[in-house]
């Protein structure tokens, strides 16, 4: 049996993750940093065999895909299924916002209540099936080949849990670092982990790096 092969990226920071704002659907454009990840990332990337590249339709995912395309050559497709979650009427606001002005539903968020809707957004039971679906909509074209899918915080903790078998409750443990590098497989029977959250290509002169997990 045929693997594809995945890539599969968070988008280059925000001036929204910065400052811990919720992004959901709201297209937030990179900040200057971002780009900076998305070059740096594409720079990497650049030797990689990618057959294609594919993105959510939210321009902070768009933009970081289409640093890696201009290197390979190729155009990027965008596809709504790889969207962030719908954080509905959450969008905008910080965490500390959040606790204090819906302290029941943010603790319900935090809890990780699967069937837990933000008004007007999506249950983590809703954003499972619609990424899981996306995923293997893509991944299915491409046996025997490397794809590069280019998302959001939220999609990329569904394709973790989705490898390593484990609920969505379970608590994280795992780093969801703005441009880190992650390698799936995917066949008929699902997804399987390869390599999680390397951020060499993120290192500066002095060793540093950036890890900021806010969500979006």
């Amino acid at each position: 049996m045929q693997v594809t092969r995945i890539l599969a990226v968070r988008h280059g920071e925000t001036a929204w993750n910065r400052d811990t704002r919720i992004q959901g659907h709201t297209d937030i454009e990179l900040n200057q940093h971002g780009r900076w990840q998305a070059e740096r990332l594409a720079h990497t990337l650049r030797e990689e065999p990618i057959t294609a590249c594919y993105a959510s339709d939210l321009s902070r995912a768009f933009e970081t895909a289409q640093a890696v395309a201009r290197l390979q050559g190729l155009q990027v497709h965008s596809h709504t299924g790889l969207r962030e979650r719908n954080f509905g009427r959450f969008e905008g606001h910080t965490w500390a916002e959040l606790e204090a002005r819906f302290p029941e539903a943010a603790l319900a968020w935090r809890q990780r209540v699967p069937d837990f809707a933000p008004p007007g957004g999506e249950s983590l039971l809703q954003l499972q099936a619609r990424v899981v679906a996306a995923v293997t909509e893509l991944a299915s074209r491409h046996p025997g080949e490397q794809v590069l899918m280019v998302a959001h915080g939220g999609v990329l903790d569904i394709l973790y849990r989705a490898a390593t078998r484990l609920a969505l409750q379970a608590p994280r443990s795992w780093t969801m670092t703005n441009t880190a590098i992650n390698r799936l497989l995917w066949t008929p029977e699902g997804l399987s982990l390869v390599g999680w959250a390397d951020t060499g290509h993120l290192q500066t002169d002095d060793g540093a790096q950036a890890l900021d997990e806010k969500a979006g």
